[in-house]
């Protein structure tokens, strides 16, 4: 039997205490500011779509969102002791550059049962632009007709070769949720994504201007 709101076999108690140690043990690393979190459904199914250019953005916002979430994470983490972890924190593994339907379809068990799903859509790290997005998003929000929310971090990138600074500024901020109509069939997959693309992008754009107008360093030079 599953927890309520997070895939098979996973833990209610066992992902509350992962919560727990992303935000008071990763999260102390950092000086994070979240902007927005009131945005996020407090019920029904949510699909949070967030960039990616570090690690940490996962841990991050699996603690830091106000909902369960399960996020889905590659595969290659799901090894040793991590590999019974993660199905109990309801982590779901995903193979990278296969197409393999069983993590989507546990995620969609989670968003008919009124769950929260999170998603990097742009399958790897990289400047958390928003540049490319797969389209397993758009699948999610189609199949489990699901409210999107995307989720914009920024200050976590560290260039290679680059120290990492002490305790830098992360902000993570929430978007407006929308509902996009995904359209039938591989087309109104692409349509679809590329309309939760440029959603997440404007949101990426809207986070660096803000850091801009405050002070805060390029996060891609952080």
């Amino acid at each position: 039997m599953s927890a309520k709101g997070l895939p098979e076999g996973a833990s209610g108690p066992i992902h509350t205490f992962g919560r727990g140690i992303a935000k008071f043990i990763v999260r102390p690393a950092f000086r994070v500011r979240v902007h927005g979190a009131e945005r996020v459904p407090a019920s029904g199914p949510v699909v949070f779509i967030a960039n990616h250019s570090s690690m940490v953005e996962p841990q991050l916002l699996f603690g830091m969102l106000p909902r369960r979430t399960a996020f889905l994470v590659k595969e290659e983490l799901f090894r040793g002791f991590v590999g019974w972890f993660f199905p109990k924190l309801g982590q779901i593994p995903v193979k990278r550059g296969a197409v393999d339907r069983k993590p989507l379809m546990a995620a969609v068990k989670v968003l008919e049962d009124g769950g929260a799903v999170g998603i990097f859509p742009e399958g790897t790290r990289g400047l958390g632009d928003a540049e490319n997005f797969e389209r397993g998003a758009a699948f999610l929000v189609r199949a489990g007709n699901a409210t999107v929310v995307p989720v914009a971090t920024r200050g976590t990138y560290k260039p290679a070769g680059a120290k990492r600074r002490w305790r830098p500024r992360v902000d993570i901020m929430v978007g407006e949720p929308f509902t996009p109509a995904i359209g039938k069939g591989r087309t109104g997959l692409e349509e679809g994504t590329e309309r939760l693309r440029i959603a997440l992008a404007d949101l990426v754009k809207a986070l660096d201007e803000w850091r801009l107008e405050h002070g805060l360093r390029d996060t891609r030079q952080d």
